[in-house]
């Protein structure tokens, strides 16, 4: 049996296995997992300078690949800087294999400055978390993490890495571990006994059931049973454009969904959870069907939707069609620089087959209901309501789908979350197009600090929590400063010449500061 470094064995199990590319923000106790991916050919190991940076990317890469990446972080404050986007990519069902340095157990026992509980961390946001005890446990726990972490949908898997156990000698090789054991899908033939002609059935599809196949079929089933398809809020990916099956989205706002949802007497969930209020209020109940609604599951959010969706529709005896062509909107040259002028043009020069990320939050609804009409394109949302995931979960999808453009729409008070992916962005030179959305404030808060209050408008004194302007944030410099070409708009005409631009330019990342009316 040859024998490498603990390291060395995770590495190159994950490796073998399938997973080569590893977000990283390493630390001393995590030096020689770093000299393994330098040794390990196939490996790419991209650095971040922020946890939740590689966090929130290693998020975008397992959406559009449905295949784990790593993070490498340092201990137990390193994973706790990453734990916001480790909860939006819970949220979003999306695999990772966290890699976690840890002090050795002989250290350990002097309390030293860093020394916390990981696995308390790790658990909860992780559906699997070890620490590997021997050295020779290191490729057999690097196996069954990333065989817990699973794939499309996957989990999040978290490996604590003693540095005694990283520096070790090891055994190379491990036996072939068994994924998580997926979960029982209902039985489509009572799932179709259940769906009542005559009734009034809501279908709300996540998950992979957002994928085009899928939301075909749904399309059918809805037609078939006079349903309304819907999606979720807030989804991981929905695959959409040119002529494909377009669901209603879920409002935000709780009155408005509940409003939406009140005539259904059924609620079939598709890869998508009951629906409920983001927040509690004073006088709107948390669930937002309305009372006594039936819920019927044909596929939880943790499954994969194709195998029921298919066999639903089968069941149902469905037919699908293949979609249309889209009448395409035209760029604006003239106008306010505002949410839908600049929706309006992101929707009219949108190319074929790019990803689009949306963390604009409250500049961003027109962008989306417009895109409708773009080509066919990827869209992706922030799942879990911790901002600070977009320009992270770009970095991700850029790395995972190198032939693509990315559009990161993103708006400017979550933007500085996570700012540092731009510097990531710019040393890997990925083609993203980041649009930020300049309102100088945090507007959703102030919109709820509203509704939570019933004071309107909201005053000077508790604006002073909610507004960015005093110093206003310069983010061409801020860009500049990392490495990132930018330019700033300040009116419509402006931005469009500008974003067309940015499209047509070669790999490397583009960033304009959209300064809105």
């Amino acid at each position: 049996m040859s024998l490498n470094t603990g390291a060395q064995a995770i590495v190159q199990t994950l490796l073998h296995h399938g997973l080569d590319t590893w977000f990283t923000n390493p630390g001393t106790s995590e030096m020689h997992l770093v000299e393994a991916l330098a040794q390990t050919e196939g490996t790419r190991s991209i650095l971040t300078l922020f946890e939740g940076v590689a966090t929130g990317a290693a998020d975008g890469y397992g959406r559009m690949l449905g295949k784990p990446a790593a993070t490498l972080l340092h201990l137990g404050p390193g994973l706790a800087n990453g734990l916001a986007n480790l909860h939006n990519a819970r949220r979003a069902h999306s695999g990772i294999v966290n890699v976690v340095g840890d002090q050795t157990v002989a250290h350990d026992r002097f309390d030293p400055p860093l020394t916390s509980d990981i696995e308390a961390i790790a658990g909860s946001v992780s559906a699997w978390v070890r620490k590997i005890e021997t050295p020779e446990r290191a490729a057999q726990d690097a196996a069954e993490a990333l065989a817990s972490a699973g794939g499309d949908p996957g989990r999040i898997s978290t490996l604590i890495v003693p540095a005694d156990v990283a520096w070790s000698n090891a055994p190379a090789e491990a036996s072939p571990a068994s994924a998580a054991p997926a979960a029982t899908a209902p039985d489509p033939t009572g799932i179709a006994e259940q769906l009542q002609d005559g009734e009034q059935i809501a279908i709300i599809a996540g998950g992979t059931a957002l994928r085009e196949e899928s939301l075909r079929h749904l399309e059918g089933i809805a037609a078939r049973l006079g349903a309304t398809l819907y999606c979720e809020t807030f989804f991981a990916r929905m695959e959409r454009g040119g002529g494909r099956v377009e669901p209603k989205r879920l409002p935000y706002f709780p009155e408005q969904a509940a409003a939406e949802l009140s005539t259904f007497d059924t609620l079939l969930l598709v890869g998508a959870r009951d629906p409920v209020a983001f927040f509690a209020y004073r006088s709107i109940g948390g669930t937002l069907a309305r009372e006594g609604a039936r819920r019927i599951v044909l596929a939880a959010p943790d499954q994969n939707c194709d195998a029921p969706v298919a066999a639903l529709a089968g069941r149902l005896g469905v037919a699908t069609d293949q979609g249309g062509s889209p009448s395409m909107p035209e760029a604006p040259t003239s106008g306010p620089l505002d949410a839908m002028t600049v929706g309006l043009a992101v929707a009219a020069l949108l190319p074929e087959d790019c990803i689009v990320i949306d963390e604009a939050n409250t500049s961003g609804g027109p962008a989306y209901a417009l895109c409708a009409s773009a080509p066919r394109h990827d869209w992706l949302t922030l799942t879990g309501g911790a901002i600070g995931q977009g320009l992270p979960l770009a970095t991700g999808a850029a790395v995972a789908c190198p032939g693509r453009k990315v559009i990161s729409l993103q708006a400017d008070g979550s933007a500085m979350y996570t700012l540092q992916a731009l510097w990531t962005q710019a040393r890997e030179g990925l083609d993203i197009v980041t649009v930020i959305f300049s309102n100088r404030r945090y507007a959703i808060l102030a919109a709820e600090y509203e509704r939570l209050t019933g004071t309107s408008p909201v005053g000077s004194a508790a604006m002073e929590q909610f507004t960015l302007d005093r110093p206003e944030l310069d983010f061409v410099r801020l860009a500049e400063g990392m490495g990132v070409a930018a330019v700033r708009a300040t009116d419509i005409a402006m931005f469009t010449r500008q974003f067309r631009d940015a499209l047509r330019s070669g790999t490397g990342p583009r960033l304009i500061d959209v300064q809105l009316d």
